[in-house]
């Protein structure tokens, strides 16, 4: 419930319409989570990240690094499976928190009989400034 809550003011202080036009951010969301208390340091982003890569990418343990919604759409658009195509994208679901102390999505993938067949791929969309460049485990990435 707490991470519920936090996420609510999250989403308030990220977005003030008053102060912006629709859709601008003049805040990265993990400034807003530093100041809030949440999150984690630089260093300890640093320790994390270094800790999660002993995990498959994509994984709760190792969740997606992107910037925002609109990060999450457009690394999902890149993904394909072992034929080549694109998976079908279930709904997207709250996975708690992940291993950078933020709140994670999940989001079902099929390939249906290509591997890796049914997938479920974490992000993590508080992370502004990263631009994963790697396939979540079992997919290949297509170039921008």
């Amino acid at each position: 419930m707490r991470q519920i809550i936090v996420f609510a003011i999250v989403l308030t202080l990220a977005a003030p319409v008053s102060a912006q036009k629709v859709g601008e951010r003049t805040t990265p969301p993990e400034v807003l989570l530093a100041e809030l208390g949440l999150g984690v340091s630089d260093a300890e982003l640093a320790r994390a990240v270094a800790a999660a890569d002993a995990h498959p990418l994509g994984s709760k343990e190792n969740p997606v690094r992107v910037g925002g919604p609109d990060g999450e759409r457009s690394y999902i658009s890149r993904l394909r499976c072992a034929d080549g195509q694109r998976p079908a994208i279930g709904t997207r679901n709250s996975h708690g928190t992940g291993a950078f102390g933020t709140i994670v999505d999940i989001y079902p993938l099929d390939c249906g009989a290509a591997a890796p067949g049914k997938a479920e791929l974490v992000m993590d969309m508080y992370h502004a400034e990263h631009d994963e460049t790697r396939a979540a485990a079992g997919f290949t990435l297509s170039p921008r």
